[in-house]
């Protein structure tokens, strides 16, 4: 069922707003597809993957004619412009963001008088690789889809968030911003910030980068893979989480001075016992 979506707006056109346009216009070829994006590349390559119909200009806020508007722009960036696109949109129209922090920007329009058109969510998909060429039509299969604050969101706009995100085959999961952004700094935010620091502290260390591609193991390489992800991207998450995240980074600070001051006892019971208790992860991913 398509629940009368006959043309839709994208803001963002790299690996997130990509794939939805990829997934709703495999099974949805008739919808015709906005798309706005600030990089003239993206929006050039856009057109040539035939992932929009058409463009629109990055300043656009003209978006009345569309159904269904998909925020997949940085965080900061949909805090900005969330409150003028809730004003400017028609009383029929939905608005869905796709930012990974929730807090301050379910807070930046809690009070709007088009709240009730809009819905908080975070699609837990995702690669390393950014823009248009990332993009492909099963990146949300068989992933989780956090929203939050639907209480808020009226019921034609429940309705169209869970017809999107059951078209490109996400199961929902429900909770509030705060609980959202506490739990995504340690599950998501602190490992970006791990590979991140580790990639730079390597190469700050080992300045020969043949020396580092010729030993690198695939233990180094799966740990590092986040490092490739878009720090214009990324930076915004941090800032806008970084009350949690910085909880998350005190306790990882002091588990990596804990194991430090092992190592340097040459203590290789603890560390061995401190490895253990890690091992118990397996349980919770499995």
């Amino acid at each position: 069922m398509k629940k009368n979506i006959n043309s839709l707006s994208i803001f963002g056109l790299g690996l997130i707003g990509g794939s939805f346009a990829l997934s709703i216009k495999h099974q949805f070829p008739e919808i015709t597809i906005y798309g706005v994006d600030q990089n003239s590349d993206h929006t050039q390559k856009a057109l040539e993957l035939k992932l929009v119909d058409e463009i629109k200009l990055a300043d656009s806020l003209e978006v009345k004619q569309s159904d269904l508007v998909i925020l997949a722009i940085p965080v900061n960036a949909i805090h900005n412009m969330l409150p003028a696109l809730l004003t400017r949109i028609s009383n029929n129209t939905v608005i869905i963001d796709t930012g990974s922090t929730k807090g301050t920007i379910c807070h930046q329009v809690r009070n709007h008088p088009k709240r009730a058109q809009f819905v908080a969510a975070h699609p837990i998909a995702g690669t390393e690789y950014s823009g248009p060429e990332a993009a492909f039509p099963k990146l949300f299969a068989g992933k989780n889809n956090i929203i939050c604050e639907f209480e808020l969101s009226h019921r034609a706009a429940q309705d169209c968030a869970q017809w999107l995100f059951n078209l490109v085959g996400m199961t929902n999961v429900y909770m509030d911003a705060e609980n959202h952004d506490k739990h995504l700094a340690y599950v998501s935010h602190l490992s970006h910030i791990s590979s991140f620091m580790l990639g730079l502290t390597v190469l700050n260390i080992e300045k020969d980068e043949e020396s580092i591609f010729n030993l690198a193991g695939s233990g180094f390489e799966s740990t590092v893979r986040l490092a490739r992800s878009s720090p214009e991207m990324w930076a915004p998450i941090f800032l806008q989480n970084k009350k949690y995240l910085n909880n998350a980074l005190k306790e990882y600070i002091s588990q990596l001075t804990h194991f430090q001051t092992k190592l340097e006892a040459g203590n290789d019971e603890e560390l061995s016992k401190l490895m253990h208790q890690a091992n118990k992860i397996s349980k919770v991913l499995d």
